[in-house]
Protein backbone atom coordinates (compact mmCIF):
# COMPACT_ATOMS: atom_id res chain seq x y z
CA UNK A 1 0.00 0.00 0.00
CA UNK A 2 2.91 2.33 0.66
CA UNK A 3 4.02 2.01 -2.95
CA UNK A 4 0.57 3.10 -4.16
CA UNK A 5 0.75 6.22 -1.99
CA UNK A 6 4.28 7.04 -3.21
CA UNK A 7 3.24 6.45 -6.82
CA UNK A 8 0.24 8.75 -6.42
CA UNK A 9 2.40 11.41 -4.76
CA UNK A 10 4.97 11.05 -7.54
CA UNK A 11 2.31 11.40 -10.26
CA UNK A 12 0.86 14.45 -8.54
CA UNK A 13 4.23 16.12 -8.25
CA UNK A 14 4.94 15.47 -11.93
CA UNK A 15 1.58 16.97 -12.83
CA UNK A 16 2.38 20.09 -10.85
CA UNK A 17 5.66 20.45 -12.72
CA UNK A 18 3.88 21.00 -16.06
CA UNK A 19 3.88 24.58 -17.30
CA UNK A 20 0.70 26.40 -16.23
CA UNK A 21 -0.04 27.51 -19.79
CA UNK A 22 -0.01 23.94 -21.15
CA UNK A 23 -3.32 23.17 -22.82
CA UNK A 24 -4.39 19.56 -22.41
CA UNK A 25 -5.58 19.21 -26.04
CA UNK A 26 -2.44 20.87 -27.39
CA UNK A 27 -0.34 17.73 -27.43
CA UNK A 28 -2.97 15.30 -28.68
CA UNK A 29 -0.98 14.27 -31.78
CA UNK A 30 2.17 13.87 -29.71
CA UNK A 31 0.33 11.53 -27.33
CA UNK A 32 -1.19 9.55 -30.21
CA UNK A 33 2.22 9.07 -31.83
CA UNK A 34 3.85 8.02 -28.54
CA UNK A 35 1.01 5.59 -27.85
CA UNK A 36 1.34 4.10 -31.33
CA UNK A 37 5.10 3.73 -30.80
CA UNK A 38 4.54 1.89 -27.52
CA UNK A 39 2.00 -0.43 -29.18
CA UNK A 40 4.34 -1.08 -32.11
CA UNK A 41 7.12 -1.99 -29.68
CA UNK A 42 4.82 -4.44 -27.91
CA UNK A 43 3.84 -5.97 -31.26
CA UNK A 44 7.50 -6.18 -32.39
CA UNK A 45 6.64 -4.29 -35.60
CA UNK A 46 10.12 -3.17 -36.60
CA UNK A 47 9.13 -0.98 -39.57
CA UNK A 48 6.49 0.85 -37.55
CA UNK A 49 8.81 1.32 -34.55
CA UNK A 50 11.59 2.73 -36.75
CA UNK A 51 9.20 5.10 -38.55
CA UNK A 52 7.57 6.37 -35.37
CA UNK A 53 10.97 6.91 -33.78
CA UNK A 54 11.92 9.05 -36.78
CA UNK A 55 8.70 11.01 -36.32
CA UNK A 56 9.44 11.54 -32.62
CA UNK A 57 12.99 12.63 -33.46
CA UNK A 58 11.68 15.19 -35.96
CA UNK A 59 9.22 16.52 -33.37
CA UNK A 60 12.00 16.74 -30.77
CA UNK A 61 14.19 18.62 -33.25
CA UNK A 62 11.37 21.12 -33.79
CA UNK A 63 10.89 21.45 -30.01
CA UNK A 64 14.58 22.30 -29.63
CA UNK A 65 14.43 24.83 -32.45
CA UNK A 66 11.35 26.46 -30.90
CA UNK A 67 13.02 26.85 -27.51
CA UNK A 68 15.39 29.33 -29.10
CA UNK A 69 12.37 31.31 -30.25
CA UNK A 70 10.79 31.41 -26.80
CA UNK A 71 8.17 28.72 -27.42
CA UNK A 72 8.13 25.61 -25.25
CA UNK A 73 6.94 22.83 -27.60
CA UNK A 74 5.57 22.20 -31.06
CA UNK A 75 1.79 22.24 -31.13
CA UNK A 76 -0.46 20.02 -33.25
CA UNK A 77 -0.31 22.40 -36.22
CA UNK A 78 3.48 22.27 -36.26
CA UNK A 79 3.46 18.51 -35.82
CA UNK A 80 1.09 18.25 -38.79
CA UNK A 81 3.52 20.40 -40.77
CA UNK A 82 6.37 18.05 -39.83
CA UNK A 83 4.38 14.98 -40.86
CA UNK A 84 3.37 16.51 -44.21
CA UNK A 85 7.03 17.30 -44.90
CA UNK A 86 8.06 13.75 -43.98
CA UNK A 87 5.44 12.28 -46.33
CA UNK A 88 6.55 14.54 -49.17
CA UNK A 89 10.21 13.53 -48.63
CA UNK A 90 9.29 9.87 -48.75
CA UNK A 91 7.16 10.30 -51.86
CA UNK A 92 10.13 11.88 -53.62
CA UNK A 93 12.44 9.11 -52.40
CA UNK A 94 10.07 6.35 -53.50
CA UNK A 95 9.89 7.87 -56.98
CA UNK A 96 13.69 7.98 -57.16
CA UNK A 97 13.91 4.35 -56.01
CA UNK A 98 11.28 3.31 -58.56
CA UNK A 99 13.17 5.07 -61.36
CA UNK A 100 16.44 3.58 -60.13
CA UNK A 101 15.13 0.01 -60.15
CA UNK A 102 15.14 -0.44 -56.35
CA UNK A 103 11.67 -1.88 -55.61
CA UNK A 104 12.59 -3.03 -52.07
CA UNK A 105 13.56 0.51 -51.04
CA UNK A 106 10.53 1.96 -52.81
CA UNK A 107 8.29 -0.45 -50.88
CA UNK A 108 9.97 0.60 -47.60
CA UNK A 109 9.31 4.29 -48.34
CA UNK A 110 5.67 3.56 -49.24
CA UNK A 111 5.21 1.63 -45.98
CA UNK A 112 6.60 4.59 -44.03
CA UNK A 113 4.25 6.95 -45.89
CA UNK A 114 1.25 4.87 -44.85
CA UNK A 115 2.37 4.83 -41.22
CA UNK A 116 2.89 8.60 -41.11
CA UNK A 117 -0.42 9.31 -42.88
CA UNK A 118 -2.29 7.60 -40.07
CA UNK A 119 -1.62 10.70 -37.96
CA UNK A 120 -2.56 13.28 -40.59
CA UNK A 121 -6.05 14.63 -41.22
CA UNK A 122 -7.97 12.90 -44.01
CA UNK A 123 -6.99 14.44 -47.38
CA UNK A 124 -9.71 16.27 -49.27
CA UNK A 125 -11.15 14.87 -52.50
CA UNK A 126 -10.72 16.75 -55.77
CA UNK A 127 -14.20 18.28 -55.52
CA UNK A 128 -13.61 19.26 -51.87
CA UNK A 129 -10.29 20.89 -52.84
CA UNK A 130 -12.00 22.89 -55.56
CA UNK A 131 -14.73 23.96 -53.13
CA UNK A 132 -12.10 24.92 -50.53
CA UNK A 133 -10.20 27.01 -53.08
CA UNK A 134 -13.39 28.78 -54.18
CA UNK A 135 -14.29 29.40 -50.53
CA UNK A 136 -10.80 30.75 -49.81
CA UNK A 137 -11.03 33.11 -52.78
CA UNK A 138 -14.45 34.32 -51.58
CA UNK A 139 -13.34 34.70 -47.95
CA UNK A 140 -10.19 36.64 -48.82
CA UNK A 141 -11.99 38.63 -51.53
CA UNK A 142 -9.19 37.78 -53.95
CA UNK A 143 -9.56 39.16 -57.46
CA UNK A 144 -6.11 38.90 -59.05
CA UNK A 145 -2.85 36.98 -58.86
CA UNK A 146 -1.57 39.60 -56.41
CA UNK A 147 -4.00 38.14 -53.88
CA UNK A 148 -2.68 34.60 -54.27
CA UNK A 149 -0.65 34.80 -51.05
CA UNK A 150 -3.76 35.64 -49.03
CA UNK A 151 -5.62 32.69 -50.56
CA UNK A 152 -2.73 30.30 -49.86
CA UNK A 153 -2.45 31.53 -46.27
CA UNK A 154 -6.20 31.03 -45.75
CA UNK A 155 -5.99 27.49 -47.14
CA UNK A 156 -2.98 26.66 -44.95
CA UNK A 157 -4.80 27.91 -41.87
CA UNK A 158 -8.06 26.08 -42.54
CA UNK A 159 -6.92 22.91 -44.36
CA UNK A 160 -3.40 22.19 -43.09
CA UNK A 161 -2.33 18.68 -44.01
CA UNK A 162 -5.42 18.07 -46.16
CA UNK A 163 -4.32 19.81 -49.37
CA UNK A 164 -1.09 19.59 -51.34
CA UNK A 165 -0.29 23.31 -51.42
CA UNK A 166 1.94 23.05 -54.51
CA UNK A 167 -0.91 21.58 -56.56
CA UNK A 168 -3.40 24.00 -55.02
CA UNK A 169 -1.21 26.93 -56.09
CA UNK A 170 -1.61 26.05 -59.77
CA UNK A 171 -5.37 25.73 -59.38
CA UNK A 172 -5.61 29.05 -57.54
CA UNK A 173 -3.74 30.73 -60.40
CA UNK A 174 -6.24 29.28 -62.86
CA UNK A 175 -9.20 30.53 -60.80
CA UNK A 176 -7.72 33.98 -60.34
CA UNK A 177 -6.96 34.24 -64.07
CA UNK A 178 -10.66 33.70 -64.77
CA UNK A 179 -10.51 29.97 -65.45
CA UNK A 180 -12.83 27.32 -64.02
CA UNK A 181 -10.15 25.14 -62.40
Amino acid sequence: MVYGFIGALHRRSLWSMLPPNLEIGMAEMRVNISGALTQAQKNHDKRRVATLRLVNAAITDRDIALRGKGKDRADDEEITEILVKMVKQREESSELYRNGGRPELERQELEEIEIIREFLPKPLSESEIEAAIRNAIDETEAVSLRDMGKVMAWLKEHHRGQIDMAKAGARIKTFLNGGQG
